[in-house]
């Protein structure tokens, strides 16, 4: 008589994964981002009214693409894609990120065995500036909460600068293979983003009741400079090193700014309503 065969347990189900992505006239950079989530086993993409084609060759690319628009706020966008997504497992780019071949193999090795766990996984963001990537500065290593369980985290923040929340007490693990951040298309990218930012952050703490002091405004901006340049060793980039300090001390400075400018609107609003001075913002 044959032996029976033996019975081997039944291997752990593969955790299937979504990819979100928000988009707005990305059509330049939005192929390789959903190319790196190929790997994923549904992709949403949440478009603010682009009318370059980028929705398009979303479709085309074979992401689900759902159009919310007016755009409601970086936090709220990303929260509404997570919410969209088919798998609770999800991993979340911006159109101007791409997941890394190394990070892409890690995070399938993980899903096949069943073995992702706690709330997600944060690694590090390489950041591409002006064609290079800095290796120093204030945004080094820059990790990022990116792929994580919707039922145990979620998007947060204070716009523009969300990210993503995890339960209290959920643990968070890490993969030191990267996202890969293609910044600014140009300087004058740099500078319109840095400008709309700045707006974004003010009216966000304006809102939260926040005001400028003399501090946010003279001091701020210089010790974000010595801290990306020299702290930091931004000056290990060279010129790249320079220039991100700088800008990252000016995009502080005009956010105070405007900050101040908002307050001192509210209030002339209220002089000309004829408030008395204790009942203004």
């Amino acid at each position: 008589m044959e032996p029976s065969p033996q019975t081997n347990p039944a291997a752990p189900a593969r955790i299937l994964i979504s990819g979100c992505v928000i988009a707005h006239n990305e059509h330049d950079r939005i192929a390789d981002c959903l190319r790196s989530l190929a790997f994923c086993d549904d992709v949403v993409v949440v478009d603010s009214g682009s009318t370059d084609g980028t929705d398009r060759i979303a479709r085309d690319l074979g992401a689900r693409v759902v159009t919310n628009a007016p755009f409601p706020g970086h936090k709220e966008q990303k929260q509404f894609a997570v919410e969209l997504a088919r798998h609770d497992w999800v991993f979340c780019l911006d159109a101007d990120e791409r997941a890394s071949p190394a990070l892409v193999a890690r995070v399938r090795e993980l899903a096949a065995a069943a073995a992702l766990a706690g709330a997600g996984y944060e690694f590090p963001r390489q950041n591409y500036y002006l064609g290079r990537i800095l290796r120093f500065g204030l945004h080094v290593p820059d990790r990022k909460l990116r792929l994580f369980d919707r039922r145990r985290a979620r998007w947060g923040g204070l716009n523009p600068h969300d990210h993503v929340e995890p339960a209290a007490g959920a643990a968070v693990a890490r993969i030191d293979a990267p996202i890969v951040h293609l910044s600014y298309r140009d300087a004058a990218h740099h500078r319109a983003t840095r400008a709309k930012f700045a707006d974004i952050a003010a009216q966000a703490l304006f809102a939260a009741g926040r005001r400028a002091t003399t501090y946010d405004r003279l001091v701020r901006p210089p010790a974000v400079f010595c801290k990306s340049l020299l702290l930091k060793l931004g000056f290990l980039d060279g010129w790249r090193g320079l220039a991100q300090a700088a800008t990252s001390a000016h995009y502080v400075w005009l956010k105070y700014r405007r900050l101040a400018a908002l307050a001192d609107a509210t209030q002339a609003r209220a002089a000309a309503a004829g408030q008395p001075p204790s009942a203004r913002p």
